[in-house]
C-alpha cells in the first residue's frame, strides 16, 4: 500500500512510520507542518525509494486533496496534543484537531480512500483513583480540557462521516504513550532529560494521578493491525495494562538512573488535572489478535531511558526552550 501519514514527524507518528517501513513493503508519504513538535531528525535514515516528507498543513485543502488522492490509505496522527499548551492557548487545537480532521475526511470521502483516525483515551474524561472500572468502546465521552474536547470533536466528525457519507474509516483511542522521539515537554522525557542533566525532576501536585502507559512501538503495531484487519466503522481501544501513578513513574526513572528515589520537587498542579485513565483493550486483543510486546512497564521505561541517553543530539536542541516555557508558566 501507499500510505499517507499525517503528523508523521511527531512522536507517535514517526514511530509508526519507522515500524511500517521496517515491517512491511508499504511506502509512506508523511504530511507534517513541522511545528515545534515535529522533527525532521525523527525521520532520518528512512529508505528514499519508499519514503517522502511533504511539509504542509492538514488544513490546506488543495494539498490534502492531492495527497489523499494518491494514497491507498490515510493514517491521521496530526494533532495539537499537549494539555498544558491547550490551557495556555486553545485556538491551535481547534484549527488542527477540528478543521484539519474535517479537511482530511472530506478528501478521503471524495476519493474513497481508507481512513484511520488516531485518538486518545482522554476523550472519556477521567476515573476516580479507587474506581475498578476501565474505559471501553462504549464509555460516554466526557472531555475535560481544550485538547481532549477537540479530539472528541474530531472523533465525532469521523463517526458522522462514516454514517452519513460511507467514509471507510476506523478509529483508535490509545492510552498514554512513551518511547523514542517524544518531545521533552512531555512528562516522561522531561523527567529523564532533567535527571541526565543533573536537574531534579518535577512532579505536579502530589503525583497521585494515574496514567495507563503503552510503549509507542506497541501502539504502532496495534494501528497497523487495525488498518489491515479492522472493521470499517468500528472503534478500537489500545492499551497495555500499564497503570502507574506519576509519583511511581518519577521514582522509577530515578531508580533506573541510579539516583535516590526521593530526589524530585513538587510543583503547582495542572488546572483540571484528570485523576486516572485506564484502558480495556479486550476488543482489540480478542477480535484482531493484537498483544503488547512490552507487557512490563519497567522494561519499556528502561529501554526508553537508554534511547534518550544515547540520542542527546536529538533532544538537546529542544530542551532549553521547553524549560524556559515551563518557567514562564510557573511550572519549573
Amino acid at each position: 500500500m501507499r500510505l499517507l501519514v499525517t503528523g508523521g514527524a511527531g512522536f507517535i507518528g514517526s514511530n509508526f512510520v519507522h515500524h511500517v517501513l521496517d515491517a512491511t513493503a508499504h511506502s509512506v508519504v508523511v504530511l507534517d507542518k513541522l511545528t515545534y513538535a515535529g522533527n525532521r531528525a525523527s525521520l532520518a535514515g528512512l529508505p528514499a525509494d519508499r519514503f517522502e516528507l511533504v511539509v504542509g498543513d492538514i488544513t490546506d485543502a488543495p494539498l490534502v486533496d492531492r495527497l489523499v488522492g494518491d494514497a491507498d490509505a490515510v493514517v491521521h496522527y496530526a494533532a495539537e496534543s499537549h494539555n498544558d499548551n491547550s490551557l495556555h492557548d486553545p485556538r491551535p487545537f481547534l484549527d488542527t484537531n477540528i478543521i484539519g480532521t474535517y479537511t482530511l475526511i472530506e478528501a478521503a470521502r471524495r476519493h474513497g480512500t481508507r481512513f484511520h483516525h488516531i485518538s486518545t483515551d482522554e476523550v472519556y474524561g477521567d476515573l476516580e483513583l479507587d474506581d475498578p472500572e476501565r474505559f471501553t468502546e462504549q464509555t460516554p465521552y466526557n472531555p475535560s480540557s481544550p485538547y481532549s474536547s477537540t479530539k472528541a470533536g474530531s472523533d465525532l466528525l469521523v463517526r458522522a462521516w462514516v454514517r452519513s457519507f460511507g467514509l471507510q474509516a476506523t478509529i483508535s483511542n490509545c492510552s498514554n504513550n512513551y518511547g523514542p522521539y517524544q518531545h521533552v515537554e512531555k512528562f516522561i522525557p522531561r523527567q529523564i532529560t532533567n535527571v541526565l542533566d543533573g536537574v531534579r525532576p518535577k512532579l505536579y501536585g502530589q503525583g497521585l494521578n494515574v496514567r495507563d502507559w503503552i510503549h509507542a512501538s506497541d501502539h504502532s503495531r496495534a494501528v497497523l493491525t487495525i488498518l489491515e484487519r479492522g472493521v470499517v466503522g468500528e472503534t478500537y481501544l489500545i492499551g497495555a495494562d500499564g497503570e502507574e501513578d506519576n509519583k511511581t513513574v518519577v521514582e522509577l526513572i530515578l531508580d533506573l538512573l541510579g539516583q535516590p528515589t526521593d530526589a524530585y520537587d513538587h510543583v503547582t498542579d495542572r488546572a483540571g488535572h484528570d485523576l486516572r485513565y485506564a484502558i480495556d483493550s479486550t476488543k482489540l486483543r480478542t477480535e484482531l489478535g493484537w498483544q503488547p510486546a512490552y507487557g512490563d512497564f519497567r522494561s519499556g521505561l528502561a529501554a526508553t531511558i537508554e534511547w534518550y541517553r544515547d540520542n542527546q543530539e536529538w533532544w538537546r536542541p529542544q530542551k532549553a526552550a521547553t524549560e524556559a516555557r515551563y518557567q514562564q508558566q510557573g511550572q519549573a
